[in-house]
């Protein structure tokens, strides 16, 4: 077989991605992890000191111990266990490469370009997640250098004036994480609570530390706008202006809605933008095509995680076992 010519090509190298490469490794196909940035790069840029919701062996793939020191794995102990699985069974990948289009050819298989070189499939799995895109506030000032949509550690926060925004779980432990270093936190959220999806263990500590006053929260509220000192916020009681120093906006993300489209995959004609794919074989409309893990949920991030989507790749080597390769 040609140099960059594959039976398989798998889009992203995060923990489906990986189990992908596993059950493709142990039927002898041919193929490659192209990930445009670190080996499971999601998890890579969660913060520092992220615990997960789910215990350790629900984050296992392909049937390989994931041993950590608590009940639930930290985000450190998860890197491990994902780049050992990656090395010890000496996973074919290529990092730090953007895929820039996946196009079907006449002959039925696939040509990928990439910011680096061109790749030609006879099957195509977009495992790409949903971290890349946030979504953005759209207001003035969110281009301002102190708006941040991602978060990695509390300490340059300390002894500043800081908003975070949203209520979910990353947006949670900011806030409770900056507050114990130092920092003046207030929360804007939009909805009138906590978010109910938030860690059981964690959503008492933020609720006892704003009934206390320890950290602030608007709820039912907005941001108007950022200006390099203060932050304009909408609330139910009118516009409130309150001094800033940095914004953190978690506000979720999005997966890579044109990489799908422009591949053919259709969306569902809705505010969810659910990608087509046959659960049982993991299929899109576009023939030789596959989706697994949180891409499969479109809008809905919530819906499509390690622990149950791992199975993802099982069912597309199932199927595959019934194609030509």
């Amino acid at each position: 077989m040609k140099e960059n010519q594959f039976d398989i090509i798998i889009v992203g190298g995060g923990p489906i991605g990986i189990a992908c490469a596993l059950e493709c490794k142990k039927r002898g196909w041919n193929y490659v992890i192209i990930e445009k940035g670190t080996l499971t790069n999601s998890l890579f840029n969660y913060p520092k000191n992220m615990t997960f919701f789910s215990t350790s062996e629900k984050l296992e793939i392909d049937e390989i111990p994931f041993i950590s020191n608590n009940p639930k794995p930290n985000r450190d102990e998860a890197l491990e266990y994902y780049r050992r699985v990656t090395t010890s069974n000496q996973l074919n990948i290529h990092l730090f490469e953007t895929v820039l289009a996946i196009e079907k050819t006449t002959a039925g298989g696939f040509i990928i370009k990439t910011d680096k070189s061109t790749y030609s499939s006879k099957y195509t799995i977009v495992s790409t997640g949903f971290y890349d895109i946030p979504k953005m506030l759209d207001v003035p000032g969110e281009n301002l250098n102190k708006v941040t949509h991602y978060y990695n550690e509390a300490h340059q926060y300390a002894l500043q004036d800081v908003l975070v925004v949203g209520a979910s779980n990353s947006a949670v432990d900011a806030a409770l994480e900056i507050w114990r270093k130092g920092g003046r936190v207030t929360m804007v959220v939009r909805g009138e609570s906590i978010g109910e999806r938030v860690k059981y263990w964690v959503r008492p500590d933020i609720i006892n530390r704003i009934e206390e006053g320890s950290i602030k929260a608007y709820f039912n509220a907005n941001i108007k706008e950022i200006k390099d000192r203060e932050v304009v916020i909408s609330t139910k009681n009118g516009e409130e202006t309150i001094p800033n120093d940095f914004v953190i906006a978690l506000t979720g993300y999005l997966p890579n809605f044109k990489l799908l489209e422009s591949s053919g995959v259709k969306l569902s004609k809705d505010e969810k933008n659910i990608p087509y794919y046959d659960p049982e074989t993991m299929v899109s409309n576009v023939e030789g095509l596959y989706l697994a893990g949180v891409v499969c949920g479109g809008n809905e991030t919530h819906k499509w995680f390690i622990e149950n989507s791992r199975i993802h790749a099982k069912r597309i080597a199932e199927h595959l076992e019934t194609q030509s390769l």
